[in-house]
């Protein structure tokens, strides 16, 4: 799973990535500037935030480190090592590439068309529209991501086994013929061993003490059946084979190893062993309800330290509170989404999901950890425009138009994006990597078009000039980020319009 997990995001930030900078540029030749001053620009205030911007999705992939688990901090860092080299590769190929390009960046017509429209012709009404209809947009964002959670609170987390591979794998049909056959249990056995306290004196009496383990295991609720299947040489330990009553995934076989590990003292004392479970299954049991107890844990971590970037970024108390509530409603509406599907079987032809059942257990922090990222990537991207747009004079409501209108296009290209190469991992040949692909692509959708496009501008409209208040003592503490570069931009004197002007995106903030 590792590898095609930082595929798939090593695909969707590289493209996105590169998207900005080459966006930037590209406004910048319609508006007349040289081909090498533009990009030199585009790289210094464009390639500025691409950084911030990948820093921010390696910082929660590392963070997965948290969870104590060693294979999802292994996945974690090769997914952070990935979009790292992405970061890299868009702030020094793609500068070259566009070097190489020339005046090829921009066609003559392609330059007329963007002079005349300034970039932003295909979504210039929106905020404007969900502004002067406020209630009836937030209430629409509530309701459609409250639809999409509403399955969540039924999260049950586990280890895909056969049952979910494909109908026509050879691992499916072989996981059918057992369950047939033998019974679901069989699929995925609970491996009891029992250490003596001391060695048994004779063969009769370890045979005795064998049966009265394996008689007092299967007399627990869930049991099928008991199979005394190994002795030590020296007559120390002994090992049994437990059938479940149900299969390797089935909450019945998670409630039977919670009854076993409670019931493991009590049991061993009475024969004079000491009692342990293990094998396949109560590993997958054990890791997954590790990763629900950590997963609060990262949450808070996650979530705190988006609050600090983006007051950092927009030295604002509103916009990191509004940024962070946004990126709750788009993680709940994507667990609510991969629930339905995957577990409950909701659309499962559609998604080809063979049988439903727990939700992969590293799924809920993958999507946490990724989402995160690219949240803060289109909270970025257009509440730094409108951050620019009052700054340099404009009235709250009017700003939050003027940069969302600056900014939204290339937002809208970026999720699509995003959007397709998730998706196209929905229908991939491991089973473990689709309801990952399929959880990312929802959470971009909802966060881009229904959060950040959306709910973000209407918010920050009916906040008004409160959406920028920040209290003096902490205006004073907090140092002053330029992440897009502005002052790069004031120092070469690319303005325009008869003033020093900060690039669309930019949010250094004169101090008051």
């Amino acid at each position: 799973v590792t590898p095609a997990l930082a595929l798939m995001l090593g695909l969707a930030v590289g493209i996105d990535y590169s998207l900005f900078i080459l966006n930037r540029h590209r406004l910048q030749l319609a508006q007349g500037m040289a081909v090498r001053d533009s990009i030199a620009l585009a790289t210094g205030t464009a390639g500025n935030a691409v950084t911030f911007a990948g820093a921010t999705v390696i910082i929660a992939l590392a963070a997965l480190t948290v969870t104590g688990i060693p294979f999802l901090g292994t996945m974690g860092l090769v997914a952070a090592g990935t979009v790292a080299v992405a970061v890299v590769a868009a702030v020094t190929l793609t500068p070259a590439l566009l070097s190489l390009l020339g005046d090829r960046g921009l066609p003559a017509r392609q330059r007329a068309r963007l002079t005349r429209t300034g970039g932003a012709h295909t979504v210039r009404g929106w905020a404007a529209l969900v502004q002067r209809r406020p209630w009836p947009a937030i209430l629409g964002a509530v309701v459609v991501t409250g639809v999409l959670a509403s399955p969540a609170p039924q999260l049950q987390l586990g280890l895909p086994d056969g049952g979910q591979e494909p109908a026509d794998s050879t691992a499916y049909r072989t996981y059918d013929l057992i369950r047939d056959n033998f019974g679901a249990g069989a699929n995925g056995p609970i491996i009891a061993v029992a250490t003596l306290d001391e060695p048994a004196e004779d063969e009769a009496a370890l045979t005795a003490t064998q049966l009265d383990v394996a008689e007092d295991l299967q007399q627990v609720d869930g049991v099928r059946y008991v199979v005394p299947f190994g002795t030590s040489e020296d007559g120390s330990t002994l090992a049994f084979q437990l059938m479940p009553q149900g299969g390797p995934s089935d909450e019945s076989t998670v409630e039977l190893v919670d009854e076993l590990d409670s019931r493991a003292d009590r049991l061993g004392a009475e024969h004079g062993v000491d009692l342990g479970f293990t094998g396949q299954t109560v590993a997958n049991i054990d890791i997954s309800a590790q990763l629900g107890d950590v997963l609060p844990t990262y949450l808070l971590i996650v979530i705190g330290l988006s609050l600090v970037l983006l007051l950092l970024v927009f030295r604002s108390v509103w916009v990191p509170l509004l940024a962070s509530a946004g990126f709750l409603l788009s993680v709940l509406a994507a667990f609510g989404g991969v629930v339905a599907t995957y577990q409950l079987g909701i659309g499962a032809g559609i998604f080809g999901v063979n049988e439903p059942g727990p939700v992969l257990s590293f799924l809920p922090i993958l999507l946490i950890g990724v989402l995160f990222g690219l949240a803060m990537d289109y909270q970025l991207f257009l509440v730094s425009a409108m951050r620019e747009a009052h700054v340099h004079g404009e009235d709250a409501r009017s700003a939050v138009v003027t940069g969302f209108n600056q900014s939204a296009r290339v937002v809208t290209a970026a999720a699509i994006i995003m959007v397709s190469v998730f998706g196209g991992f929905v229908f991939a040949e491991m089973a473990m990597i689709r309801p990952i692909g399929f959880g990312l692509a929802l959470g971009v959708l909802v966060d881009a078009f229904v959060v950040r496009m959306t709910l973000t501008p209407v918010v920050l409209s009916l906040l008004g000039e409160r959406a920028w208040w920040l209290p003096r003592w902490l205006d004073r503490a907090l140092p002053n980020v330029d992440v897009e570069g502005a002052r790069l931009e004031r120092s070469l004197g690319h303005a325009g319009e008869g003033e020093p002007r900060q690039p669309a995106g930019s949010v250094a903030v004169p101090r008051r």
